[in-house]
């Protein structure tokens, strides 16, 4: 049992059951025993790989990707280069590297990086020597100009509610105790007016995901750009509309049960992009379609760009490299799984790779 099971065992047995976003919570940043603030959880050594760490192509591209909307909307300078989740540093690295290339953007952007680890803020410092970066503990801390953001599975770790429908009404799934040991439980069913218009698209028994922090954080980045200029590249697994129990627990690049070790295990859930979407719309940005991860960097050249680094490799490497091509782009892999939802100000076309908005809804 970790430390923080015995804290949240007493916490229940003396306060009652907890909601699943209270749970994650606690298991991922809290302040002495929590997930993310008490260790690095990427690479071999971690719990699970992100696509920075997969391949150089990735951070290359999307770098290249802003710096051409941040030309196509004239150059603005200063701009904000900016990123929440950095992880070690790897993607906003490669885009630094990667953008050398681009006249003045180098020189206009000041990176910002939305951080709440101490240890990762340590290894983004020690990837991105030479550089200067300033941290933020919020998104809200961001200096009001031209924003130009990566989001690389961000939104998946924010924490999340689980509903199942019961009957017109919905009974939320609770983590509780039986026998002593954390357990799901559900509460008493009753209507929820944030879920009325889930009742035409459910059936007794199913389950819907809600992420409350997601849409006012999708607001706070949609604003900007709505005010400043900018562009925002949101990249995570998930999809069109939540449905079904999507919580999952890596440990050791392993599934493990959610509540089987609070704070030695990553929790994350399903980005739905549904209400990221809306709430970007809301703010007065245009919203292009949700595209798969494999059909943007298709379009922006991840191919030819292998093929050209498959060429100065052999053995091992190259062999790891094709690897790594397959793993962002297939749609058995990351391909589909992944998606990519991209806002930017109206009048103003979509970063490369995206397709313009057409109004529908996915």
């Amino acid at each position: 049992m970790t430390a923080l099971a015995d804290i949240l065992r007493r916490r229940v047995a003396a306060t009652g059951p907890i909601t699943v976003a209270d749970y994650m919570r606690e298991c991922l940043l809290n302040p002495e025993h929590g997930y993310y603030t008490t260790r690095d959880p990427l690479g071999a050594a971690g719990d699970f790989t992100t696509a920075p760490e997969i391949s150089q192509m990735f951070g290359e591209l999307v770098g290249l990707a802003l710096a051409q909307a941040w030309l196509d909307q004239g150059g603005p300078t200063p701009l904000v280069l900016a990123e929440p989740g950095p992880g070690r540093g790897t993607l906003i690295a490669d885009i630094l590297r990667a953008t050398r290339a681009v006249p003045g953007f180098r020189d206009a952007a000041q990176v910002h990086l939305i951080e709440a680890s101490p240890v990762l803020r340590a290894a983004q410092a020690e990837a991105l020597a030479g550089h200067d970066v300033t941290w933020h503990a919020r998104l809200s801390d961001l200096p009001q100009a031209p924003l130009f953001l990566i989001a690389n599975e961000f939104f998946d770790a924010l924490p999340i509610r689980q509903f199942i429908r019961r009957g017109g009404g919905w009974a939320e799934r609770m983590v509780g105790l039986v026998d002593g040991a954390l357990a799901f439980g559900l509460s008493d069913p009753a209507p929820l007016a944030a879920l009325a218009h889930r009742l035409e698209d459910t059936t007794e028994g199913d389950m819907v995901e809600t992420c409350p922090e997601a849409p006012p954080l999708m607001t706070e980045i949609a604003t900007r750009i709505a005010r400043h200029g900018g562009a925002a590249l949101i990249i995570d697994y998930g999809d069109w509309r939540s449905r079904g129990d999507t919580l999952q627990a890596l440990r050791g690049h392993a599934f493990d049960p959610p509540l089987a070790h609070p704070g030695a295990a990553d929790l994350t859930a399903h980005v739905d992009f549904e209400p990221l979407a809306k709430a970007t719309r809301a703010a007065g940005t245009a919203v292009a379609p949700l595209t798969p991860l494999g059909v943007f960097l298709e379009r922006l050249g991840i191919t030819p760009r292998a093929q050209a680094l498959a060429r100065r490799l052999t053995g091992a490497a190259h062999t790891s490299h094709i690897a790594a091509h397959r793993r962002l782009t297939h749609p058995q892999e990351m391909g589909n799984l992944f998606k990519v939802l991209a806002v930017h100000p109206p009048g103003t076309p979509p970063p490369p790779g995206i397709a313009p908005a057409t109004g529908a809804a996915p």
